[in-house]
């Protein structure tokens, strides 16, 4: 069965640096889009970055574009959300997001209604 598992969340201050990393199993991660949402306390998911199944194309919410950068490693079966120079509004719960059904395509979602699977989520808190 399909996995998704997020690891490298935690507990930052503001200005600083946090990798995420999600560990794929279960399908042919190689030939799917792939992308990462939110969930701030108290508001509704939202979308933060995505890339095409061989990186070829990476789309980025406009409120992280430039800070945060999405990759990949097909033979790890691993996505990566590096996330640089932090902020309070960037607190909430991170989740990996698999589109399985958006095969060898340079485009990618941003709507979270075209990811299949999903990650169990992992908090992320950035202090002032």
């Amino acid at each position: 069965q399909v996995q998704l598992v997020e690891s490298g969340g935690g507990l930052v201050q503001a200005g600083g640096s946090l990798s995420l990393s999600c560990a794929a199993s279960g399908w042919s991660f190689s030939n799917s889009a792939m992308g990462w949402f939110r969930q701030p306390p108290g508001k509704e998911r939202e979308f933060v970055a995505a890339i095409s199944y061989n990186g070829g194309n990476k789309v980025y919410a406009d409120s992280v574009r430039g800070r945060f950068t999405i990759s990949r490693d097909n033979a790890k079966n691993t996505v990566y959300l590096q996330m640089n120079a932090l902020n309070p509004e960037d607190t909430a719960v991170y989740y990996c997001a698999a589109d399985t059904r958006n095969n060898y395509r340079n485009y990618v979602n941003k709507n979270s209604v075209n990811y299949d699977y999903w990650g169990q989520g992992i908090p992320v808190t950035v202090s002032s």
